[in-house]
């Protein structure tokens, strides 16, 4: 039985309403508790957090970090391995890597930076064996996959036959069978016009062979989300990402979900309470919106439509985003959009891979370096940060989309430009001009506070995935995954330097009420959680789904009592149970 008090600390905790208050944290047996008793007490450790701010374990609710993209991308950016090494010590394994860091080293890294729950943003069915060794492998951090089925072909057959709960129930058996949390959708029906060198580019253009449209997928998958009643609303990657223009297919996509209803199963909101609702109010988490907030025609009149975006957002009730930030730099841009990085390597004449996961989904990869002073990129870095300054913190979540439009480990650069009006200012004085004249973001002045940096990083990310009744908050019963900052809440803005040193290592990170690290130091490597639905579904309805699935895996390279991952590829497995029976 593990005890701890953190005292003395300043704490941010945004879904219970506490906003730097000087508070101490009681922890028991992994889980946050309102007090101890006296014997408890004597038994605790005590973890001094005097002058330093205390906020929930961080959630990254987008990322690329396991899967054969990963390792693809390894692969074509060597020098990213010999560049960056981490020796091994007495509990840690060796790593490599800044961009695209090894398995080991991204458990290490995102836990020195106070987070402690990842959600892997593109899991193919696949090959979500591969997926799980790899997270498997990850140290410290509690993890979950999206699983891609924006362009699968049972999905597009059942929506164009009209037979949604046919598809609601291939949708369950494949999130069970794959050990995988949420429905992810990218480029609904361009994917698959992508295997005979097409794409779509509007809601209404219906893709070759199974006639459905953008829309018919988005609102498919949208309904099924809500009749299976999965932890997180569908988690969609938008057509034309990258386009100049796409800023109004963007808000007409949002605009699609608006009128279904959303069904979250209150069962496991009863153990935890915290003062706000924790429950997620979204029926579409739109993810790294800042690729899909361009104006213009072309590049030559590319300019930001973050404002425009960011109003609609506001206005929707119904909307979650992830920013998708430019940090500047080298990155790696994988994505299962195939035609969207094919666009991107030919337009930049940069080394490309593409892959087809046979009938369910494809992928591209491209290393990618967004320069501080190219005029497009300069533009870029600007709508991220729009982004994040002019959504309600309440909708919004900081991601990089890791690596796309750069690595998580900058996450406190952008931490910084939020924070510090002179950071960005003295940043844009360096931009290309582009960057101050076709953005909004030199006439706001606004810097968010430490509340509002807790909600972006921590309660809202937790709750659009499903998770606020046990992440992003400190209220009783929520995990004990806690960060401790070296900062007070009156510190300068001006000195942003100060700013990103301070986020980029924790004084502590606690996960499970364990010390995880303590500076850059890595003190235990204890295994996450594995997280995934499981939702059981009427025998009368599953059958004729899996005499379908089991007919049709005779065009399959893989069996089909091969294509499901075992509970042994998982660590500590924690099933959401969803009974449908």
């Amino acid at each position: 039985m593990t005890k701890m008090i953190i005292k003395g600390g300043h704490v941010y905790d945004p879904l219970n309403g506490v906003d730097g208050e000087v508070m101490d944290i009681y922890i028991k047996d992994g889980k946050i508790v309102e007090s101890l008793s006296s014997d408890e007490i004597k038994e605790a450790k005590v973890l001094d957090a005097k002058n330093k701010v205390v906020m929930a374990g961080g959630v990254d609710a987008h990322t690329h970090i396991a899967g054969p993209k990963v390792t693809v991308g390894r692969v074509m950016f060597p020098e990213d391995h010999y560049k960056c090494v981490r020796p091994k010590t007495h509990n840690t394994h060796c790593g490599t890597g800044e961009i695209v860091p090894s398995t080991y080293m991204q458990g290490y890294k995102y836990a020195t930076m106070g987070y402690t729950t990842t959600f892997e943003a593109a899991v193919p069915p696949m090959i979500a064996r591969h997926t799980h060794e790899e997270l498997k492998a990850l140290p410290i951090l509690d993890k979950a996959g999206y699983l891609l089925l924006g362009n699968n072909w049972f999905v597009m057959k059942y929506l164009r036959e009209g037979d949604i709960e046919k598809a609601a129930s291939y949708v369950a058996w494949a999130l069970d069978a794959t050990k995988t949390y949420g429905i992810k959708c990218v480029n609904p029906a361009g994917v698959e016009n992508w295997a005979w060198g097409k794409n779509v580019n509007s809601l209404d253009e219906k893709n070759i062979h199974f006639d459905v449209s953008a829309r018919q997928i988005v609102d498919g998958l949208a309904q099924i989300n809500e009749m299976l009643g999965l932890p997180m609303s569908i988690h969609l990657h938008a057509n034309n990402l990258g386009h100049p223009g796409n800023w109004e297919i963007t808000k007409e996509t949002m605009d699609v979900t608006k009128n279904i209803k959303v069904n979250v199963k209150d069962n496991i909101y009863n153990e935890v309470k915290t003062k706000f609702d924790s429950r997620r109010k979204q029926s579409v988490y739109m993810t790294h919106v800042q690729f899909h907030s361009f104006g213009g025609t072309s590049w030559k009149d590319f300019e930001s439509k973050a404002d425009d975006v960011s109003k609609h957002v506001n206005k929707s009730d119904h909307v979650v985003i992830d920013s998708g930030c430019v940090p500047f730099g080298k990155a790696i841009c994988m994505t299962g959009d195939g035609p969207g990085l094919y666009d991107i390597a030919t337009m930049n004449g940069q080394k490309w891979t593409n892959c087809d996961v046979e009938l369910e989904c494809g992928s591209g990869i491209v290393p990618f370096t967004y320069s501080i002073k190219n005029k497009v990129h300069s533009v870029q870095w600007a709508i991220g940060l729009e982004l994040l300054l002019l959504v309600d913190p309440a909708k919004a979540i900081l991601t990089t989309d890791n690596p796309n439009a750069g690595p998580f480990t900058k996450y406190p650069k952008i931490m910084k430009w939020l924070l510090s009006n002179k950071a960005r200012q003295d940043t844009m004085n360096e931009c290309h001009k582009w960057a101050s004249e076709r953005s909004t973001l030199a006439s706001i002045d606004k810097e968010l506070s430490l509340y509002e940096l807790a909600q972006i990083t921590r309660s809202t990310p937790a709750i659009a995935i499903g998770m606020g009744y046990r992440k992003g908050h400190l209220g009783a019963g929520a995990d004990a995954d806690i960060t401790i900052y070296d900062i007070t809440p009156d510190y300068n803005s001006n000195d942003y330097e100060m700013l990103e040193k301070v986020f980029t290592t924790t004084a502590y990170t606690i996960k499970d009420g364990q010390i995880v690290s303590k500076g850059n130091e890595i003190v235990e490597t204890p295994s996450g959680r594995s997280f995934f639905a499981n939702v059981q579904m009427k025998e009368e309805i599953q059958k004729p789904v899996m005499d379908d699935v089991k007919d049709f895996f005779k065009y399959y390279t893989v069996g089909f009592n091969n294509y499901s991952t075992p509970d042994e590829y998982l660590t500590r497995p924690t099933p959401m149970d969803i009974d449908l029976k």
